[in-house]
């Protein structure tokens, strides 16, 4: 029941704000200074930094196929079964507090994913849980753009989502959702 309040949550105020103003807006109009999602996943601080910035992190919840070389220029990148990845270079991070990077768009939008945008994920402890805020920016105009911001404003609510549910269920068992297709994202 609890995840889906936080779904929900996600939802309702990625609904309020992102998604209206875009589907409101001309395609010609200022693209929007920034994304802005977050979730409380119920594990403390230390546990989700590592879920989030180390490669064997990663493959618990996010894809089979992982990789993190935590320091500034470090890549952060998922590779899905079937070839597609996302992540991005690491630019900056503060242990435990704040990781930034300069995120690849899906390729799908190749203007996007050559300039990047700016994602910051902060990790806010709260008791037994921590508060994970992704801050993304840099955004341009163009049609490209705005579509690219529509599609990761749902694609980002998914991502904190499922890190969520990585520490409410348990790591992912990559064979049962893949099958042998597990672990050759590359």
């Amino acid at each position: 029941m609890k995840m889906k309040a936080v779904l929900l949550s996600i939802s309702l105020a990625l609904a309020g704000t992102s998604l209206s103003a875009a589907q409101d807006a001309p395609i010609s109009a200022a693209p929007p200074q920034e994304l802005v999602i977050q979730v409380e996943v119920p594990a403390p601080p230390e546990a989700v930094w590592r879920a989030f910035t180390t490669s064997e992190g990663l493959t618990t919840w996010l894809t089979p196929d992982a990789t993190v070389d935590l320091r500034p220029g470090g890549e952060w990148t998922a590779r899905f079964p079937g070839g597609s990845t996302g992540g991005g270079t690491i630019v900056s991070l503060v242990p435990e507090k704040e990781l930034v990077i300069s995120a690849l768009a899906p390729d799908r939008f190749p203007h996007v994913r050559a300039e990047r945008t700016r994602a910051v994920f902060e990790f806010e402890g709260r008791g037994d849980s921590t508060i994970v805020r992704l801050t993304q920016s840099g955004w341009k105009s163009g049609v490209e753009w705005t579509s690219a911001y529509e599609y990761l404003v749902a694609g980002n609510a998914q991502l904190l989502a499922t890190l969520h549910k990585r520490f409410v269920d348990g790591p992912m068992d990559w064979k049962k959702i893949f099958g042998d297709a597990a672990g050759k994202g590359r």
